[in-house]
């Protein structure tokens, strides 16, 4: 009998053997105690720890989230850090990869703490996955303190997420509460005071009343009823077609043209000579061999160049070099040759370019710096090139700078005249204002409505990624400016579209289904 006994006591039990060896590092029987009845779970030291755990995991989750939505704006991060650092690297991708091996490390700490109180062992976390813990909890709320100072714009990026991930968030939540019922309800059927069964019971009823109910303030412009969706925004190529060509080049603009863009958007600037021509940056560094060329004056405005001097330097070889975006593909060897032999682009080609393809130019005008020959016709300038010397038709030509617009209406009244920011609908129409180019996380349906019944429509700008494409395509954007054309033309609809009747059906489906399962597994 008391052999029986200690064979009972001491049988293996490989299971329970992995959880505990994974958790607390104790591989040995012995080493492990069961909950009595009645007890707590674990001692208070483990008490206070085990939210800590939570609250790495919630953390680590959010930052996850926040930094994966952000992908649409990996470029303008890496572009920052450029700034900073003087060299490019795609830190963006390596905060991504980071952040999803601290959330998958802390998400099995967590799963095999619940799976050891479900089968009713003590919790004891080693102290190296303590120290684990700690620094997870520490980088998550670092990460997300930091980017909400610098680029605290994110947030407006992640609750337009909300507006296409909330419906399936929801299923996700749903689905962690059901398994999340079977620890619970064990615990509470071991508790051996009513006080202690409604403390653990309590607050997962209450969370779970909530998500079974929050449906009801959710709101997305992509759960519509049939037929009620615009037309898809038309698509204007970013500096061209940038995740294919070096931006800002003639390569870049053609393979826009050749993915069916419906216009095109750059970044003028004059020379010291007073020829404008394409480029983003304040100086030549990051986008030209300028380094190479002419070493010591790589911090020197670009403006500052004669156009002589501009047209030899070299305008793609960085392109290969750095791959400016983590989700580049590979290029021909003939797409590599045409790159590595860019150079810096006239405005008056270009727009001879778009206008024999009739495609819409829209532009970004730099004034040039202090004692440049131009700094006070520097729109003057543009507009000789625009009307005398490129040909283009003018309805192309998307105006966008304010200084001077009511001489430019006056000189060319065929621009179509865009505003950069929102203002009311009195004012827009009194500027002859015809489209509004606006940053994507000013997006509003109710905005974009009002504003298209005064005949003005509405350009969003960057927008790369297909859910973003999908909100604004379901809001009733007119066009977006992308540096995707050639993965955006694809998209025959909005994803994640449904109308109410479909997401209704979906909604209680899910809460009929948790209530079963969560029934069952307490009456079990």
């Amino acid at each position: 009998v008391v052999r029986r006994h200690l064979l009972q006591r001491y049988e293996h039990q490989p299971f329970i053997s992995c959880l505990a060896g994974f958790y607390s590092c104790r591989w040995k029987r012995y080493q492990r105690r069961r909950t009595k009845p009645g007890k707590c779970c674990c001692k208070t030291r483990e008490c206070v720890f085990f939210p800590l755990l939570v609250g790495a995991f919630c953390f680590s989750l959010l930052f996850l989230y926040m930094w994966g939505e952000a992908k649409n704006d990996y470029n303008n991060f890496d572009w920052y850090n450029y700034g900073n650092l003087g060299f490019w690297f795609l830190w963006s991708l390596v905060l991504l990869i980071v952040a999803a091996i601290l959330f998958t490390y802390i998400t099995l700490l967590l799963v095999l703490a619940m799976c050891l109180l479900a089968e009713g062992q003590q919790l004891y976390l080693h102290w190296s996955h303590k120290i684990g813990t700690f620094l997870v909890l520490g980088f998550s709320i670092t990460a997300l303190f930091i980017l909400s100072v610098l680029w605290g714009d994110q947030w407006k990026t992640v609750r337009l997420s909300f507006q296409i991930t909330a419906p399936y968030l929801h299923i996700g939540a749903i689905t962690i509460m059901v398994l999340l019922s079977w620890p619970v309800a064990l615990h509470a059927i071991r508790a051996d005071k009513k006080v202690v069964q409604v403390i653990i019971v309590g607050p997962y009823l209450a969370i779970l009343l909530f998500l079974f109910l929050i449906p009801l303030g959710m709101y997305s412009p992509c759960i519509r009823e049939m037929g009620t969706l615009g037309p898809k925004p038309a698509l204007i190529g970013h500096r061209g077609a940038p995740m294919l060509a070096p931006e800002n080049t003639e390569m870049s603009f053609q393979k826009t043209i050749e993915h069916c863009g419906d216009g095109l958007e750059t970044d003028v600037t004059i020379s010291y000579d007073g020829v404008p021509f394409l480029m983003h940056d304040s100086t030549l560094r990051r986008t030209t061999n300028i380094k190479e060329v002419y070493p010591n004056d790589t911090a020197q405005n670009a403006a500052l160049f004669s156009w002589d001097t501009l047209k030899e330097l070299n305008a793609g070889t960085w392109f290969l070099k750095d791959k400016p975006f983590s989700c580049m593909g590979s290029l021909s060897r003939a797409d590599q040759n045409q790159a590595m032999n860019q150079s810096i682009y006239k405005l008056s080609n270009f727009l001879r370019l778009a206008d024999s393809q009739n495609k819409l130019v829209i532009f970004d005008l730099y004034r040039p710096p202090e004692k440049h020959p131009y700094r006070n016709s520097w729109i003057n300038r543009t507009l000789e090139v625009i009307l005398n010397e490129s040909g283009i038709r003018p309805h192309l030509v998307l105006w966008l700078e304010n200084d001077m617009r009511s001489f430019v209406q006056s000189v060319a009244p065929g621009f179509q005249q865009t505003m950069g920011s929102k203002a009311p609908v009195e004012d827009l129409v009194m500027d002859n204002i015809v489209k509004l180019n606006l940053a994507y996380t000013e997006m509003s349906s109710e905005d974009i409505r009002k504003y298209a019944e005064a005949n003005i429509t509405t350009n969003l700008y960057v927008v790369n990624e297909p859910w973003l494409f999908s909100l604004a395509w379901c809001s009733g954007a007119h066009s977006v400016t992308t540096n995707a054309v050639h993965t955006l033309k694809n998209l025959s609809q909005p994803l994640f579209l449904m109308t109410p009747q479909q997401y209704n059906i979906m909604w209680i489906l899910t809460d009929l289904t948790s209530v079963l399962l969560i029934s069952l597994i307490f009456a079990l």
